[in-house]
């Protein structure tokens, strides 16, 4: 499902105009960035969670050439789902 459909899907189940629910759904994404800026995590209840962990700097090695280097550190997003979600997804 891509953006538009999304977008669509969610129209036709609220009873909404299409460009009012891409403003909401917009607003929402806002609203997650600025905490992910923030280093905080998001959790949507019956969902999951969205948080920002920190990967330490580590050493790679470039298989073709046999070359070390060095990865610095740096901050992912990472999404935990909730417990229901990974036993509908497992069946």
């Amino acid at each position: 499902m891509n953006n538009k459909e999304f977008i669509s899907e969610l129209a036709n189940r609220t009873g909404l105009v299409t460009a009012d629910v891409q403003k909401k759904v917009y607003m929402v994404i806002d609203a997650m960035n600025n905490s992910f800026q923030e280093g905080d995590s998001v959790s949507v209840p019956n969902f999951g969670a969205f948080e920002v962990k920190k990967k330490n700097e580590r050493v790679i090695v470039n298989p073709t050439s046999g070359q070390r280097m060095l990865v610095p550190p740096k901050l992912v997003l990472n999404f935990r789902p909730n417990i229901a979600w990974k036993e509908k997804v497992k069946k």
